[in-house]
């Protein structure tokens, strides 16, 4: 048994609380990893909200790193003392995963939402004389404590000469930005790409469009310094959707329509206009995340006519163990700066990180656990 400190989520909407609970030892096919930090993502709110249901109370966190502490007997792939980032969970066993489309696991929600292992049971209780179970596997992780006890698939061995600190929003919402450009839309060199927001995904794919060689760069947002940023990674256009129709103004830039269009923003008005400023046989890749059963609307024929292609896109379509190192190569080397997005908390500061999160404050916070 492992006592930590971590965030639970009690109530709908409530704030994390800080509590002391106790963790069991690993499974044999398990890893205890110290956790040094883990971002703070959009699903994590969504879930604490209730939107995406997960049984409560539940320790979130899913973009965690740290430092590998003990493995379960069966375990081969880490050792202990190794650099790790942690990502999303998948089963291995269904035809997706067998097909290697690990993000469409036919168990995906199952093993990233009902807090818990794959047999149901979780590992983590409320210290003192209650052992209230606490749910946990929140992504196969649940990352806002000061240790994770996570399968050994989802955990990604990293150099030990990176940031460590930095790395853990490699895990998702870094990888569904670089992700979508790279792997599902394969944007190509001298391409025209268009970002429909500006958050954390909407600027990873402005850094992954540029180091994938698109010529023409537009970020689309409503918040002027989140434009001014993405002109500092790659953007060679900016819109304020605010002041001026996107759709009219990426036929402009591009002179008929975007090759590529990526909706990050989970409205469904933003998508119809990532689908409308679409050029013909254009690529449109949905990655935002709205409330389960929202309904999106776009012209049927305006679609066909053009070939235009509509495609959903879950974590980037990474296969985690090639795609976080490529990305941690690639801020090594310079060329992918997503280190301009972060700002860190403290755990104490929890609630304030996901304030300044929703408000637009910060980009993409990241929670300091050591």
């Amino acid at each position: 048994m492992k006592t930590i400190k971590a965030a639970v989520a009690r109530q709908p909407g409530g704030p994390f609380r800080i509590e002391e609970l106790i963790q069991d030892e690993p499974h044999f096919d398990e890893v205890r990893v110290r956790i040094v930090a883990t971002g703070m993502c959009h699903t994590d709110m969504v879930a604490r909200d209730q939107l995406y249901k997960v049984p409560l109370p539940i320790v979130l966190g899913h973009e965690g790193s740290g430092i590998v502490e003990q493995i379960g007997s069966n375990v081969k792939k880490v050792a202990v003392g190794d650099h790790v980032v942690l990502t999303y969970m998948w089963c291995g066993h269904c035809k997706p995963c067998l097909n290697g489309d690990l993000t469409y696991c036919e168990h995906f929600y199952a093993l990233n939402f009902n807090g818990a292992r794959e047999d149901g049971s979780t590992s983590t209780f409320t210290a003192g004389n209650t052992a209230e179970p606490i749910h946990d596997h929140f992504f196969g992780q649940s990352s806002f404590g000061t240790f994770a006890l996570v399968h050994e698939r989802n955990v990604i061995k990293v150099p030990n000469d990176a940031p460590l600190e930095l790395l853990g929003p490699l895990g998702c919402g870094i990888q569904t930005g670089a992700g979508a450009v790279i792997n599902a839309l394969k944007v190509s060199p001298g391409s025209s790409f268009a970002a429909f927001g500006g958050g954390a995904v909407g600027l990873s794919a402005v850094m992954a469009a540029r180091a994938a060689g698109a010529t023409t760069i537009i970020s689309v947002d409503v918040v002027p310094a989140r434009l001014a940023l993405a002109m500092e990674l790659g953007a060679t256009h900016t819109i304020n959707s605010r002041e001026t129709d996107p759709v009219e103004a990426v036929r402009q830039i591009t002179g008929g329509g975007a090759d590529f269009a990526l909706e990050s923003s989970g409205r469904p008005t933003v998508l119809r206009q990532a689908i409308d400023a679409l050029a013909i046989r254009g690529t449109c890749g949905i990655v935002g995340a709205p409330a389960l059963g929202t309904e999106a609307s776009f012209d049927v024929n305006g679609v066909m006519t053009t070939g235009k292609r509509i495609i959903g896109i879950i974590e980037g379509d990474s296969k985690p163990d090639l795609f976080i190192p490529a990305l941690v190569e690639l801020y090594q080397q310079g060329r992918f700066p997503f280190d301009k997005l972060v700002k860190f908390y403290s755990l104490d500061q929890i609630n304030q990180a996901a304030e300044d999160s929703e408000k637009g404050i910060t980009i993409k916070p990241i929670i300091r656990l050591q």
